[in-house]
Parts: C-alpha cells; structure tokens; sequence
C-alpha cells in the first residue's frame, strides 16, 4: 500500500471519527486539541514519508545543511566555539541514556505518589517511541548526512529523527501530566511551552550538529506529538469510563 493510498484512506476515517471527537469534547477542550495535534501531526508524517520515498525536498535538506556550515569548511557550524558546544550538550536531552534516567526517576516519584496510571503512561510512552524510531528506521532506511557534515557521531538510519521523536514524547507526556495538577491556565501553558521548548531545541541541535536532515527532525517531531497525544487521550477516554461507571454504580437515594 502506497502512502497516498493510506492518506487517502485516513481522510475517510477521520471525518466520521472526528464528528465523534469532537461530541465527546464539547467541554473538553483539551481531548479536542489532543486529538487534532494527533491528526495534524500523523498526516503531516504521511507527507513527509511520502515525499522522502520518492526522494522529494532532497535540495531544502541541502540548503539547510549548508546554510548551518561556515563556507569552506562543511565540518564547522557556524557561530561561535560555544553554540556548537552547547548543542552537543542539550542534543543529549533527547538521547535515550538520558531521557531513560529522567523516566525512572518520574516514573519512581509518580509510584510513590500512587499514581500508577501516569507512570505507566511515561512507560508507554518511552518503549513506543523506541519501538517506533527503530521500526520506522528499519523501513526507510534513510542514509544520514554525509560524514563530513557530522559534528557528532552517529549509529543507525536517518529518518525519521530518534533523538526528536524521544524528546517529543517524553517532554510532552510528562508536560501534560504536571499541567493536569494545576489550576490557573497561564501555569498550564507555561509548563507545556516548556515541554514544546524542549522538543524544539533538540530537533534544532540534531540539524545543526548535522546529524539528520530536517526533514527527519520534522517526521521525529510529528511521529512524536501523534504518539504523546494517543497515549493522553487514552488516559483521558479510559478516565472519563471509570467516572461514568462509578456514577452508575452508585446506590441511589430513595425517593422521598
């Protein structure tokens, strides 16, 4: 099956999905938008998939490449000594050494919280989106930027982005977490620009360090988002039954 075929498939489900959505959701402003950057983020995979196939925006991938070297010299990003190695360092907030520790250590204060459904969710959310970058990897098989390029070393196939997809799914789920345990809406969107802010950063540091493409980072970030935002709306589907079958399940007052 082609990716055209599997887009055009998508626009038939998602409608009548939608509808349902978004009944669900007229006041649940959050579950619509979850679902929405879930949508958005997996068509817009699709079209960058598809046009990677058939080896498409090839030259914007260069032109970004260049652009971040100094002339002359492909192995040095421009900018001063210290940009460079300040992206090597917050590169590594994307890196699954680092982001496995952060998920222990969430994941051990949430059990001792005892909220195991949120600790579960950051669980989920980590071994998907390993599963994800290695099977996706293993698919495309997308050579990275040529060696020259490189500031960092690299392992494994180009598309789409390891480092961005982990970054995305981790720094958005837990977002999403700390932002259901406040109240006033400029702390929720404070905390959840901070979780986009560092998605962003790492998906950025992975293109000037040359280690992808941007069109790998920006597959990274989609599958990412899309994956963070299925495992929130399950947790908020599966929520919203245990509420409704506690209310039935409720003994009832008799009438007076």
């Amino acid at each position: 099956m082609t990716f055209a075929e599997i887009r055009r498939r998508l626009t038939l489900i998602l409608p009548p999905l939608a509808v349902r959505v978004l009944r669900l959701a007229r006041t649940e402003a959050a579950a619509l938008g979850a679902f929405l950057v879930m949508g958005m983020s997996g068509l817009l995979f699709l079209e960058l998939a598809e046009e990677m196939a058939e080896q498409g925006d090839r030259g914007l991938d260069h032109q970004v490449l260049e652009a971040l070297r100094e002339p002359g010299d492909v192995g040095n990003p421009i900018g001063p000594w210290w940009v460079e190695e300040a992206a090597a360092d917050l590169t590594s907030l994307g890196g699954i050494s680092v982001l496995s520790l952060f998920t222990l250590l969430a994941v051990s204060y949430l059990l001792l919280q005892r909220h195991r459904g949120a600790a579960l969710r950051l669980v989920l959310g980590l071994i998907g989106a390993v599963g994800l970058s290695e099977g996706l990897k293993s698919v495309f098989e997308r050579e990275r930027p040529p060696v020259a390029y490189q500031a960092v070393e690299t392992l494994n196939a180009s598309f789409p982005s390891g480092h961005a997809l982990l970054a995305t799914v981790f720094y958005l789920s837990l977002g999403t977490l700390v932002a259901q345990g406040l109240t006033r809406r400029r702390d929720k969107a404070w905390v959840l620009g901070a979780a986009v802010l560092l998605a962003l950063t790492v998906g950025l540091t992975r293109v000037y360090l040359g280690a992808h493409w941007l069109s790998d980072v920006l597959a990274g970030w989609c599958v990412g988002a899309a994956w963070a935002m299925s495992l929130w709306l399950a947790a908020w589907a599966l929520e919203r039954y245990g509420r409704h079958r506690e209310a039935r399940l409720a003994p009832r007052a008799p009438p007076a």
